[in-house]
């Protein structure tokens, strides 16, 4: 999930003050996030509660029922964290719960950054409200910025508060919304700043397992199959784009005039554009993605689509040599957490299959990225 993640809202209304400290703009986006993150708490709506109102619609009534399953699954045979969250539900009344702004250099694939405090750097800065994104984008452009924003279906507040279900998880397949929900669980055993490849690839390895079980009990083979349909389209849309993003990278790191470079830009994004109509045709699929594709593509753009789950090869080879045992996982990746980055990759490089991981973006600062669901803004 996520990216799915808008860690700096959770942590807004304690950190405010702080805010401050850095001048006026600072503070009318902490204030954004505070009353963002206030009104779903405001508005959260105990499950049992709706699930005996004879009004619920029968629909929502037995995804709720299906919620509170997966959630004592989740508990009891997972040993996730679950505490009081997801008890409760919130209706958005919109698609998203949230915009995320992207921003690059015409000419570079390196993202703006954007620090914030205890949550480290990201390469995006969310809002509550798509206004308030789209406006905060528009100044960006006239700085001479590439920009996108892209909706966000959920996030985890890690902790500060009791997670809601949210209403746009409604629309989402019995397997997808499980692995949503262990997914978000999962970043509650610990979060990382600075390092959303090892925070993602871990909540993916939890996310899978946990279906592979999950299936197990519900006796339904055909969940985890689902699962896995949805998770080679995404890996198919993310192998294209990092294709031409590596393209581009090679393009703006020659020894050429801007303004040739700006017209093979261009070149560039046409030929992704019909790359990726040929890959439809074999692959009907990705036509979910059609509304991405269809935008005035960017760097920006091409930046939000990050490379979330590098390491989940090697977290699931460790997962098979703690023999599957889950908690005895948890502890050592909890370990891991706290050793310097470099070290950490050190050691899942131990259990990479094949060609080790590395840090894909090196050369960039610290990023996070949005998730391919978000991209895909009527999934």
């Amino acid at each position: 999930m996520n990216n799915r993640l808008l860690h700096t809202m959770a942590m807004a209304m304690s950190i405010f003050p702080m805010a401050l400290l850095s001048g006026c703009q600072s503070v009318d986006y902490y204030g954004q996030a505070i009353r963002g993150q206030y009104h779903i708490l405001q508005d959260r709506q105990p499950i049992n509660r709706i699930i005996g109102d004879p009004q619920t619609p029968p629909s929502l009534r037995k995804k709720l029922v299906y919620v509170l399953e997966v959630r004592r699954f989740a508990r009891d045979a997972l040993q996730l964290p679950v505490g009081d969250n997801f008890l409760t539900y919130v209706d958005l009344k919109r698609k998203f719960v949230a915009w995320n702004v992207f921003a690059a250099p015409v000419l570079s694939l390196a993202p703006k950054t954007w620090c914030y405090p205890l949550v480290g750097c990201a390469a995006y800065r969310g809002y509550f409200s798509q206004t308030d994104a789209r406006r905060y984008a528009a100044a960006l452009s006239r700085q001479g910025y590439d920009v996108y924003v892209g909706g966000v279906s959920a996030y985890s507040t890690l902790g500060w508060f009791n997670d809601p279900i949210l209403s746009n998880f409604m629309r989402l397949s019995d397997c997808r919304l499980a692995a949503l929900i262990f997914h978000e669980l999962a970043h509650r055993i610990f979060y990382v700043a600075d390092d959303t490849t090892f925070n993602e690839s871990f909540a993916t390895t939890v996310e899978q397992e946990g279906l592979r079980r999950w299936q197990k009990v519900r006796g339904n083979t055909h969940l985890y199959r689902q699962y896995g349909q949805h998770q080679r389209r995404q890996q198919r849309f993310s192998q294209l784009i990092l294709k031409y993003r590596h393209y581009l990278q090679r393009l703006y790191e020659a020894n050429l005039p801007a303004a040739e470079k700006k017209v093979r830009k261009k070149f560039v994004f046409q030929q992704l554009r019909q790359e990726y109509e040929m890959l439809k045709k074999k692959h009907k699929q990705l036509a979910v993605y059609d509304h991405w594709m269809q935008q005035p593509l960017n760097n920006a753009q091409i930046i939000s689509v990050a490379a979330y789950h590098n390491l989940v090869p090697a977290f699931e080879n460790l997962l098979a040599a703690l023999g599957g045992n889950l908690p005895a996982f948890y502890r050592t990746c909890r370990q891991l957490a706290e050793k310097p980055k470099k070290s950490r990759l050190k050691i899942l490089n131990t259990y990479m299959p094949g060609i080790p991981a590395v840090d894909q973006w090196a050369w960039e600062k610290p990023t996070s990225g949005l998730n391919l669901d978000s991209a895909a803004q009527f999934l």
